[in-house]
C-alpha cells in the first residue's frame, strides 16, 4: 500500500522482503522487487549501493507468540534486522529513514488513550525487541560523529489491517485471523474473556501517514502514533465478522481459551501528535474499513 503511494508522486522504489509474511504478487509491478532478508548484510549492500534517497523500514517479525517460541529469532530480525539497515544507511549517508515501530512497547498502561509520553513498560518479547530497535534508530540519529544529518522517524503503529492481509497466517493479525477462520468454517478462538480492546486503523490511513512523514521537518527525531483513538474489543471485532457472514456467537463455534503471554489488556492510540506534527488522522471509518476488508476476503 506505500509502495502504491509512492508509485503514484513519481518515486523509484525498491522492495526487499522475504515473503514471510507478505507476497510478491502484492507488491506494485513498477516497484523493483528484491528477494532478500534484513538479517543478511549482503542482501542489503547491493540496494544501497545503487542510491538510496529514503528507507522506509517496516521488516520484522511481528507476532508475540512467535517471540516467546523463538526469542533469539524474534531479536536477530526485529533488532539486529534494524542494526543492519542503519548501519548500512550510515555507510551510504542516507539521510532519511523512517521505522515501524509499535504499540505493544507500552505494554499494561493505566493511560488509554496512550500518549507517546507515556513510559514503555514492555511486557512480551516482541515489544522488547521493538522498543530496542526505537532507541538504536533514535541514538544513531543523536550521534555527532556521522558528519551529516540522519533524520529518522519511529511511528507507533497501533492494530493495522485491511486487504492484502495474510488470511492464512495464524500467527498475527486478530482480525485477519477471524475472517480466514469463517471463509474456511473454522471455529473462532477468542483468548481470554473477548472484552479485551485493541486499536484497529486501517491500511490505507496507515500508508497515507507514511508517505506523508516522508517530507515532513515537524516529525525529524519524532515518535509518533498511528492509531484511530478508539478501542475496540475483541468480542465486538468477532460479532463484526460473524454479523458479515450471516453468524452470530451463538450459532458459530467460539471458544474462549487462557490469555496469552504478553497479551495487553488494553490498547488505543492518543494521535494528538500525529494531527500536529503530521497534519493526519485516520479517514477511514471503522466499521466501512471492516466490511470493506472482508468483501475484499470473500471475493479472494
Amino acid at each position: 500500500h506505500i509502495v502504491d503511494r509512492l508509485i503514484a508522486r513519481g518515486d523509484s522504489v525498491v522492495v526487499l522482503d522475504n515473503e514471510s509474511t507478505g507476497s510478491h504478487a502484492n507488491v506494485n509491478p513498477a516497484a523493483q522487487f528484491v528477494s532478500g532478508d534484513v538479517r543478511n548484510p549482503a542482501d542489503l549492500a547491493p540496494i544501497f549501493e545503487s542510491g538510496v534517497d529514503v528507507v522506509l523500514h517496516i521488516a520484522g517479525q511481528a507476532s508475540i507468540r512467535l517471540s516467546f517460541q523463538d526469542p533469539a529469532a524474534d531479536l536477530n530480525v526485529n533488532t539486529l534486522g534494524t542494526i543492519n539497515v542503519l548501519q548500512q544507511c550510515l555507510a551510504h549517508r542516507v539521510p532519511r529513514l523512517i521505522f515501524a515501530s509499535s504499540m505493544t512497547i507500552y505494554g499494561n498502561t493505566n493511560i488509554v488513550p496512550t500518549p507517546e509520553t507515556t513510559i514503555p513498560d514492555p511486557v512480551s518479547y516482541y515489544a522488547v525487541t521493538k522498543y530496542a530497535a526505537e532507541r538504536y534508530v533514535h541514538v544513531t540519529a543523536q550521534r555527532r560523529d556521522l558528519g551529516f544529518d540522519f533524520n529518522v522517524t519511529s511511528l507507533r503503529m497501533f492494530n493495522v489491517y485491511g486487504e492484502r492481509q495474510s488470511l492464512t497466517n495464524a500467527y498475527q493479525g486478530v482480525f485477519a485471523i477471524f475472517i480466514g477462520n469463517v471463509l474456511r468454517d473454522e471455529p473462532i478462538t477468542i483468548h481470554s474473556d473477548g472484552e479485551q480492546s485493541r486499536d484497529f486503523v486501517h491500511i490505507d490511513d496507515v500508508a497515507r501517514a507514511w508517505v506523508d512523514a516522508i517530507d515532513n521537518p515537524a516529525s525529524y527525531g519524532e515518535v509518533i502514533n498511528i492509531g484511530t483513538g478508539a478501542a475496540t474489543s475483541v468480542n465486538r471485532l468477532c460479532d463484526i465478522v460473524l454479523t458479515a457472514f450471516g453468524h452470530t456467537r451463538d450459532t458459530y463455534p467460539v471458544s474462549y481459551q487462557p490469555a496469552q503471554p504478553g497479551d495487553m489488556r488494553r490498547s488505543a492510540a492518543d494521535i494528538t501528535k500525529a494531527k500536529n506534527l503530521l497534519g493526519w488522522q485516520p479517514q477511514v471509518d471503522l466499521d466501512a474499513g471492516k466490511l470493506a476488508t472482508i468483501n475484499w476476503g470473500k471475493n479472494l
